[in-house]
């Protein structure tokens, strides 16, 4: 919802626009993915409602596979509410639903997709121990790991560092999980050299407006990639 401010406690406002949208990141990182013109498919959780129908329409219509997005009726498909006001900013409310649901046997389902796939991506946005899961399924094929701690964790299994070839965070959540605040690229350096100590073989550190600073066991001297100037639209 876009209204002009955002509303108190107990306040009714009148908004001046509503609409509803796909998202989740996982979701699109696929649909990114596939518009790029990569073959991918999407190991998920939906709930056997309209959104969920309509959510696997979207991603039929993006040609992303969905031979594993399960449909259930044990919960809702995952919503965010989002109210915007005119300077941008937001309140947000997730709740994730039938997400939580993807379990290991699921998995299992889509061992095959999963072991014969070039990369996987993971996030939080499903129970943990199943994304890790799926990372270490996909190290024991040989398959290229990336991981996006998000929604971030403070007590992450220290086994994700360890299970991920690329590890990506934006600036919260690396601080998050590191406890050092992003302020500027040398923040990112510090963070980027921590993770690494953990395990990961490659970190990058997203910073909105400034790109990223990308940090390797193979490249430690960091490297940064800034980002076009553009003009947001609509950070949500």
């Amino acid at each position: 919802s876009l209204t002009t401010r955002l509303p108190k406690a107990g306040e009714t406002i009148l908004g001046h626009k509503f609409f509803i949208g796909f998202g989740g990141k996982g979701a699109n990182q696929c649909v990114q993915s596939a518009r790029l013109g990569a073959k991918t498919s999407l190991i998920c959780k939906v709930g056997k409602d309209s959104f969920g129908n309509d959510y696997v329409e979207n991603l039929k219509k993006n040609g992303i596979s969905t031979a594993f997005v399960g449909q259930t009726s044990d919960a809702g498909t995952g919503t965010a509410s989002i109210i915007v006001n005119s300077e941008g900013q937001n309140v947000i409310v997730i709740v994730p639903g039938a997400n939580m649901l993807l379990n290991f046997e699921d998995l299992k389902r889509a061992s095959d997709v999963i072991c014969k796939a070039k990369v996987v991506v993971c996030q939080l946005e499903i129970t943990p121990a199943v994304s890790l899961e799926a990372l270490k399924m996909a190290r024991a094929s040989g398959v290229k790991t990336l991981f996006n701690p998000a929604p971030a964790h403070a007590d992450l299994d220290p086994q994700f560092y360890s299970y991920s070839d690329i590890f990506c965070c934006n600036e919260t959540e690396a601080e998050i999980l590191t406890g050092i605040p992003v302020g500027n690229l040398e923040d990112a350096e510090k963070v980027g050299r921590m993770l690494l100590e953990r395990g990961c073989k490659l970190v990058i550190v997203t910073l909105g407006a400034e790109g990223c600073m990308m940090i390797s066991v193979e490249e430690p001297i960091p490297k940064h990639v800034p980002a076009g100037k553009v003009r947001a639209v609509d950070t949500t």
